[in-house]
C-alpha cells in the first residue's frame, strides 16, 4: 500500500515510510506542544495541573532530585571551572572536549567567578548581596527546573525535530510566517514550545536548527528574540502574584498583543535589520520551498515524510542528546548562576535602577500611569529577571493598572539576563550584549505603549 504525492513528477511513499514520521512526530506534538492535565491524571502533587509533556516529566524529575539539586549545582559549577582550567595545561585531543572545556578567558573569568559564587551561597558563608535570599538563593532556586528541563528535552528533541513535525507545520504556515515576521514557518514549533513549557526550550530548538541549517543568522535571532515567549502557566504565577486571577484572560490577551507587534515590527529595525542572512558556519540553507500545484497540506506531508528519512539512528540520537547536555551544564548552568547573581545583586543592592529610571518616570507620567515614581525601577528591572518587576509592585500602594502594566510588560520583555538572556549568549546564534540590551529597551517601549493602550480601555 502506498501514500501518494503528486509534484512535477510523482513520489510515492510506503506505510511505513509514512509511520515513521506519524509516531515519532505524534508523540513529539504530545511532548512538546499539546498541555494536557497530567498533574490531574497522575494525581501528583506539587506540579502544575496543566503541563506540556516535557513539562510535566522535568517537573516529575524535579520532584525526586529536589534535595539533591544544591548539591548537583556545586558539583556541577565547581566542575566546570576545574576542568576549564585543567585544559589551559594540558593538550585534549577528543575534539568535543576540547571545544567545551577549551575556553577563551572572558568564558574561563565566569566560570570560576560562577564556583566561587555557588560555593558562598552553598554553605551560607560571605557577602550579603551573594548569599542573600534576594540574590544567590534567588537563582539556585532556578536551578532545579533548568538542570531537570535540560535533560528531559536533550534526549527528546529529536522527536520534533529530526523526524518531519517542524517540517509538516512549517510548509502549512510558511507564507504567513514569512511575510509578517521574516521567518520560516518552522518557526512556530520553536514559539509554541515556549508558550506552553519554558522560553529556554524554545532557544534550544532555535539554536540546534540554526546549527543545522534550517535557519539563518537573522532568522534565528528574530526567532530567539520575538518568539522565545514566556510559558502560559509561569504567566498565570506572576498573574496570581499581582491578584489579577480574576482579569487573567484579558491580561494573557494584552501581553499576546504587545508580543506580536514586537514581532512585527523588530526584525524590521535595528539590531536584526542589519544582521546578515547567511548560514552558521556557511552549511547548506535547508529553505522551506512551496510549490503552488499542490495544497499546503500534501506537500508538508512529503516534506516531513522525506526529513524523517534522514532521521539519525536512536544510538546517535542518544549521543548527540548526551553531548548537548553535557554542554549546556559545563557551559549554560554556572553562566546562569554568576550573571544572574550579579544582575539581582546590582537591583537589589545597588540604586542603580532607579537612577536609570529618572527618565522612565517622565514616560509613565505621558501615558497617565499611576504611581510612576515607584513604578519607573520595575519597568528596567526586568532586565534582570522575570518575577522580580511583579514583586517590585505588588504591594497595597499600586493601583490596579499600574499592576497590569508592569504585570504584563514583565513578561512582554522577553529578554531576562538570569535565563533567556544568558541561554543566548552562550548559544550559536549571532547576538552579543548589546544586543541584547537595545533589543531589551525596543521591546520595553513598543510593549509598554501598547500594554497601557489596552489597559486605559479595560480600566
Amino acid at each position: 500500500m502506498n501514500i501518494e504525492q503528486n509534484h512535477t513528477s510523482e513520489q510515492k511513499y510506503s506505510i511505513s515510510q509514512f509511520l515513521k514520521f506519524f509516531i515519532p512526530s505524534l508523540i513529539g506534538l504530545f511532548l512538546f506542544i499539546i498541555p494536557l492535565p497530567f498533574g490531574e491524571i497522575f494525581n501528583v502533587e506539587g506540579v502544575s495541573p496543566v503541563n506540556i509533556g516535557v513539562g510535566f516529566m522535568a517537573e516529575l524529575l524535579k520532584l525526586n532530585i529536589a534535595d539533591y539539586i544544591p548539591t548537583i549545582c556545586l558539583m556541577i559549577i565547581v566542575s566546570s571551572a576545574t576542568l576549564s582550567l585543567l585544559a589551559k595545561c594540558i593538550n585534549i585531543k577528543n575534539e568535543f572536549w576540547n571545544n567545551l572545556l577549551n575556553v577563551s578567558s572572558f568564558w574561563l573569568f565566569f566560570r570560576v567567578l560562577s564556583s566561587i559564587f555557588v560555593v558562598m551561597i552553598y554553605f551560607n558563608v560571605g557577602p550579603k548581596f551573594i548569599i542573600s535570599e534576594d540574590t544567590g538563593h534567588v537563582i539556585m532556586g532556578i536551578m532545579p527546573s533548568l538542570i531537570a528541563l535540560f535533560v528531559i528535552a536533550g534526549f527528546l528533541l529529536p522527536l520534533v525535530l529530526d523526524f518531519g513535525l517542524m517540517d509538516f507545520f512549517g510548509t502549512m504556515i510558511s507564507k504567513f510566517m514569512n511575510t509578517l515576521f521574516l521567518v520560516p514557518g518552522r518557526a512556530s514549533v520553536d514559539t509554541l514550545s515556549s508558550w506552553l513549557g519554558d522560553a529556554t526550550l524554545g532557544i534550544m530548538i532555535t539554536n540546534t536548527q540554526y546549527k543545522q541549517g534550517f535557519y539563518t543568522k537573522k532568522e534565528s535571532c528574530i526567532i530567539a528574540v520575538c518568539f522565545s515567549l514566556v510559558s502560559l502557566p509561569f504567566s498565570t504565577v506572576i498573574a496570581d502574584q499581582l491578584g489579577l486571577m480574576n482579569k487573567f484572560v484579558p491580561f494573557y490577551l494584552t501581553i499576546c498583543a504587545a508580543s506580536l507587534v514586537c514581532a512585527i515590527i523588530l526584525p524590521r529595525i535595528y539590531p536584526l535589520c542589519k544582521i546578515k542572512n547567511e548560514t552558521y558556519n556557511n552549511i547548506p540553507y535547508e529553505q522551506e520551498e512551496i510549490n503552488n500545484e499542490i495544497s499546503l497540506f500534501k506537500q508538508g506531508i512529503e516534506n516531513a515524510i522525506n526529513r524523517a528519512e534522514k532521521a539519525p539512528t536512536i544510538n546517535t540520537m542518544f549521543i548527540n542528546g548526551l553531548k548537548n547536555i553535557i554542554d549546556i551544564y559545563i557551559s549554560l548552568i554556572p553562566l546562569v548562576l554568576a550573571w544572574g547573581t550579579i544582575s539581582l545583586a546590582i537591583a537589589e543592592f545597588t540604586p542603580v535602577f532607579t537612577w536609570i529610571s529618572y527618565p522612565i518616570i517622565i514616560l509613565l507620567d505621558l501615558l497617565k500611569i499611576p504611581n510612576a515614581a515607584q513604578a519607573a525601577p520595575a519597568v528596567l528591572v526586568g532586565f534582570t529577571d522575570m518575577f522580580i518587576p511583579s514583586v517590585m509592585v505588588s504591594g497595597d500602594g499600586f493601583a490596579e493598572i499600574t499592576k497590569f502594566i508592569i504585570g504584563a510588560l514583565s513578561i512582554s520583555q522577553l529578554i531576562y539576563m538570569t535565563e533567556t538572556g544568558a541561554v543566548i549568549l552562550k548559544s550559536e546564534i549571532p547576538l552579543n550584549l548589546k544586543d541584547l540590551i537595545i533589543l531589551f529597551l525596543i521591546r520595553t517601549i513598543i510593549s509598554l505603549l501598547v500594554i497601557t493602550l489596552i489597559a486605559h480601555i479595560l480600566f
